[in-house]
């Protein structure tokens, strides 16, 4: 019964393992892009920038069909021509960045929409808007295998000017010039890491991954290699749990993973020793005298 439940589905089809194996590249992607996200109180920042990529997708597709190559340049090309002209808005304007990326959001999802309305069928729209986890060929997962291998090597670069960033920027800046160029390069791994989740869920769930994860692990410590343990671990025990719930419950895979990265949320909220809802509410153990 625990083989038919847990392996069985692995086991016997090579679609569930290959979406096994995306979700696992992303994750180890985009959990520790998530958690510097919200250290850096961007999170929102992950969403906008998810809905950014969808028209250059969309020429991409209106031009190759649904191309990966050319899906994915345009969606990395759309992604920081969206981030670059948000910054510039933001620094020209009064306007504050994150409206800046709300307007530039609301912008990019109507467009990319329309693009693609303007060739595909409404099966094309979903697989753009919701994407298609169990559809994973090799191209797709060399591709995600790739922006994450790529992302872990550049975090491990940028890491100390990066968490100084989120810690102190004032003092970052004086005594360095890399906060800009750091800031740059996240952004970058930004909006590859959401490209590569596109692929696999959509535009709409494709940041589902990164954060979540990311704001669960905060209830369960505060040290930011913690975190970033944390945050990988969740998203790929949601990868596991969700694709297996999918299977045995005939539920669409991509959002049944982000559902149970979401219950995990819950629980955390609930249960987390750093702040949970629990913690506040028992009573802690005094120092004793």
């Amino acid at each position: 019964m625990l083989y038919d439940t847990l392996i069985a589905p692995f086991a016997e089809f090579e679609f569930m393992r290959r979406a096994l194996a995306g979700s696992v590249a992303l994750s180890l992607g985009a959990g520790p892009i998530g958690v510097f996200l919200m250290l850096r109180r961007m999170s929102l920042v992950g969403d906008a920038m998810a809905h950014a990529i969808l028209p250059g997708a969309a020429i991409g597709y209106l031009v190759a069909g649904l191309s990966l190559g050319w899906m994915t340049i345009g969606g990395l090309a759309a992604g920081m021509a969206v981030a670059l002209l948000a910054g510039l808005v933001t620094r020209a304007t009064p306007l504050r960045e994150d409206a800046s990326l709300a307007a530039f959001y609301l912008i990019s999802l109507a467009l990319g929409v329309t693009l693609v309305s303007l060739r595909g069928s409404n099966l094309d729209l979903l697989h753009v808007l919701f994407g298609s986890v169990l559809g994973l060929d090799d191209a797709t997962l060399l591709l995600v295998a790739g922006i994450s291998t790529a992302t872990l090597v550049a975090l491990a670069v940028i890491y100390r000017p990066l968490v100084l960033e989120c810690v102190d920027p004032g003092f970052l800046r004086s005594v360095s010039g890399a906060g800009g160029p750091t800031h740059i390069v996240f952004l970058l791994l930004v909006v590859l890491n959401l490209v590569g989740g596109f692929h696999a869920l959509g535009t709409l769930l494709a940041v589902g991954l990164m954060m979540l994860p990311a704001i669960s692990a905060r209830f369960w410590t505060k040290d930011i290699t913690g975190l970033v343990v944390v945050a990988t671990g969740i998203g790929i025990v949601s990868g596991l749990v969700g694709l297996l719930i999918s299977f045995h419950g005939g539920l669409a895979a991509g959002p049944t993973v982000i559902l149970v990265a979401g219950a995990a949320y819950v629980l955390s909220v609930l249960a987390g020793p750093e702040g949970g809802l629990l913690s506040q509410v028992l009573p802690r153990r005094h120092l004793e005298a």
